[in-house]
């Protein structure tokens, strides 16, 4: 059956409409980073309590993105997505006007739970009212979002926070979500599946234990030096008996809450699996950063930000480039570009120094922008190239949580290689701080050992030699993953007939 297409007017009102809520929710996953301190400041919270305003809102997020799929096709893809919309508003309002640490951690849960659904709804709802030969420049758009969101919200949140306050950061969502809520109640026709699936109550409880125990382990890892900690050891086999039980439910029950099927189409499980290491390059590199500039090279958070904006402009001259190139090339190629890029820029960054100007951050940020769309579009279409629709909600809903995973994961990895290598590093520099050494003689004549305010200095610059030392590492380990996973790409199968013509040959489902 051919699938009738809404017209190119009202599908652009859509993908404006569904783009807002996406970049809405991908921004606040940022956003609030740089505020932590002026809400440490104004709740009276420790260091350690305050970090659960992050936590929070993480760890809803992936309890309940793999809801998604299940409540999709229950309640339709319009119902879901407005009622995500308006709870994610309404509750940002709460969070801007919170009084105390109490009720902002609260609201930032339930903030984590509305927003948990909408970006791998809008991405089935740009896949499914778009025709084939517009996907590719339907998703580059997505994927501009997706990439821009994280990039915008630390800059944005500093500027609120500085020049308004804090309780700006949430409040700034009221509009777009209005906005946001209109487009969509207005444009969007609703899509429904004819036979919803029951409910895996067990199937779901262990999924969401498994994955909140893993959220809680990787964010809270650093902090209480790992498996050092009771909690942590309590969370890690939490999390692994877990998922092991529900891995063993799912392939006995007749109606999983997850249909393993998903993973036996070879396209899925590798772009899958792709989404995880993008997630990792992307969020391990931008956690990396700011704290480096704003902490070694003394920079305020505008001038940070300046820093960061090329990844952002890279981002959107590869959006332009990509959206004209998917429809005709060979998608796996764009793949091993991106990885590719990726592994280049984080390689460029591993040489950064101490005398280092901003310069090489700028130009290796804006090829790390430029990679990532060249990553993200394409597999935005391979994940879904030769999977059958009926799992399109499902699908999308496990490969947006598996590439969070991958940028959880991610951003907890290059904290602890940073630290614990920073240490080593330290440890073995300090061996060195000798007054008869004549390699330090020779290198800071004007530095005497053995007075204490000379021996203070000595200290203090092998500290900072050694943080740059553990963050040149960290790039040049990105930069490795980059390029060994970049041949991976050859495992995905084009299927007959192209890309998009083989989603156009997919049986349509109902709208109205």
């Amino acid at each position: 059956m051919t699938q009738q297409y809404l017209p190119r007017a009202r599908r652009t009102m859509i993908t404006v409409s569904v783009m807002a809520a996406a970049v809405m929710n991908q921004v606040d996953t940022t956003i609030a980073n740089v505020a932590l301190p002026h809400m440490q400041g104004t709740t009276s919270a420790s260091r350690d309590q305050i970090t659960w305003v992050l936590t929070s809102y993480i760890l809803a997020m992936a309890i309940t993105t793999p809801l998604t799929g299940w409540l999709a096709e229950r309640y339709g893809r319009k119902r879901l997505l407005l009622i995500s919309v308006v709870g994610f508003t309404f509750v940002s309002g709460l969070c801007g006007i919170s009084t105390n640490l109490g009720e902002l951690i609260v609201f930032r849960f339930l903030q984590g739970m509305f927003g948990a659904s909408m970006i791998p709804i809008s991405q089935v709802i740009m896949m499914d009212t778009n025709p084939p030969e517009e996907r590719g420049r339907t998703m580059a758009i997505f994927g501009l979002g997706f990439i821009l969101g994280p990039l915008i919200g630390p800059l944005l949140g500093g500027w609120l926070t500085e020049n308004y306050s804090w309780h700006w950061v949430f409040l700034i969502n009221l509009p777009v979500g209005v906005a946001a809520f209109i487009g969509i109640s207005t444009f969007l026709p609703e899509f429904r599946d004819d036979n919803p699936r029951p409910f895996d109550l067990f199937g779901f409880a262990l999924l969401a234990l498994g994955l909140g125990a893993f959220q809680m382990m990787i964010d809270r890892g650093q902090t209480l030096d790992w498996f050092h900690s009771t909690e942590i050891s309590l969370e890690a086999g939490i999390c692994v008996l877990a998922l092991f039980l529900f891995a063993v439910h799912a392939a006995t029950t007749a109606h999983p809450f997850v249909r393993f099927a998903i993973f036996a189409d070879r396209n899925f499980a590798i772009s899958t699996g792709l989404g995880f290491v993008l997630g990792v390059l992307m969020f391990g590199s931008i956690s990396v950063l700011p704290p480096m500039l704003a902490g070694l090279f003394g920079q305020p958070i505008i001038d940070v930000g300046i820093a960061m904006a090329p990844r952002g402009v890279g981002t959107f001259c590869a959006t332009l480039i990509v959206g004209r190139l998917i429809s005709t090339a060979d998608l796996r190629v764009l793949l091993f570009v991106g990885l590719f890029g990726c592994g280049l820029s984080s390689f460029a960054l591993s040489s950064l120094s101490l005398q280092s100007d901003t310069i090489l951050v700028m130009s290796s940020g804006f090829l790390n922008g430029f990679a990532m769309s060249f990553m993200f579009v394409p597999l935005s279409t391979t994940t879904f190239a030769t999977l059958p629709r009926r799992y399109y909600n499902e699908a999308s809903a496990i490969s947006t949580l598996i590439r969070y995973m991958g940028s959880a994961a991610g951003i907890s990895a290059v904290q602890f290689v940073t630290t614990r290598n920073e240490a080593k590093v330290q440890s073995r520099l300090t061996e060195g701080l000798t007054p008869d050494n004549p390699i330090w003689n020779w290198v800071r004549p004007d530095v005497d050992l053995t007075t204490a305010e000379g021996a203070a200095r000595a200290v203090g610059e092998t500290a900072r030699q050694a943080l740059m030392v553990s963050y040149t590492d960290t790039f040049w380990l990105l930069g490795v993953l980059g390029m060994v996973c970049a041949p991976l790409v050859l495992i995905i199968r084009k299927p007959k007939g192209g890309w998009a013509q083989r989603a156009a040959d997919a049986p349509a489902q109902h709208a109205e």
